[in-house]
């Protein structure tokens, strides 16, 4: 029996398709990396900085982390 799986594409991925389908240079492709990539480190910086100002992440924790292997099962 051969079970094909689906993918339903999400609202952002269509979105993107679209996106990439108007010009698919290189170029371009690179400076959509960089936008997402620079909205995504601004994402990590603000919950980074409201996990220090809450209390939840401090320099022990960031030295925990810095020593664990995040990719072990």
């Amino acid at each position: 029996m051969n079970m094909q799986a689906t993918t339903t594409l999400n609202p952002t991925q269509l979105h993107l398709l679209k996106l990439f389908a108007y010009n698919n240079s290189e170029e371009f492709a690179r400076e959509v990396q960089l936008v997402l990539t620079r909205y995504f480190q601004e994402k990590l910086d603000e919950e980074s900085d409201r996990l220090w100002d809450a209390g939840i992440l401090n320099q022990a924790k960031l030295d925990e982390i810095r020593h664990t292997d995040l990719h072990a099962n």
